[in-house]
């Protein structure tokens, strides 16, 4: 004969005299709509005594992984994404000598003014 736990087969765990009512299930809530750029919407359950400034103006989406907001009309903008750029890209956008002879000077004086100080 196997016996072993004290759970009765049949019943479900957490279920008896501390039912769902006592663990919030049942608590007063307030659905609030959140939408993407995409148009998708989701909804959101805060408790209904929650202030105005507590619930989120935006949140991101689980649909799209976009960030949403509360007003339908107007949703955040999709973000800007910059194409990838290649080597020759980045080689143009280097500094000159002199502007990287100018940044290491003036990084290599407020190092020496921060020794000086301390």
């Amino acid at each position: 004969m196997a016996s072993g736990g004290n759970a009765i087969r049949g019943t479900r765990v957490g279920a008896g005299p501390m039912g769902e009512q006592d663990h919030g299930f049942h608590a007063e809530r307030v659905a609030i709509s959140y939408w993407d750029a995409l148009g998708n919407e989701t909804v959101r359950y805060f408790a209904a005594g929650i202030t105005e400034e507590e619930i989120p103006d935006t949140i991101d989406s689980p649909h799209s992984g976009l960030p949403a907001g509360r007003d339908k009309e107007n949703p955040p903008a999709l973000a800007k994404t910059e194409p990838y750029k290649t080597h020759l890209a980045y080689v143009k956008e280097r500094r000159t000598e002199e502007e990287a002879d100018a940044l290491l000077d003036d990084a290599l004086q407020q190092l020496r003014d921060r020794r000086g100080q301390g």
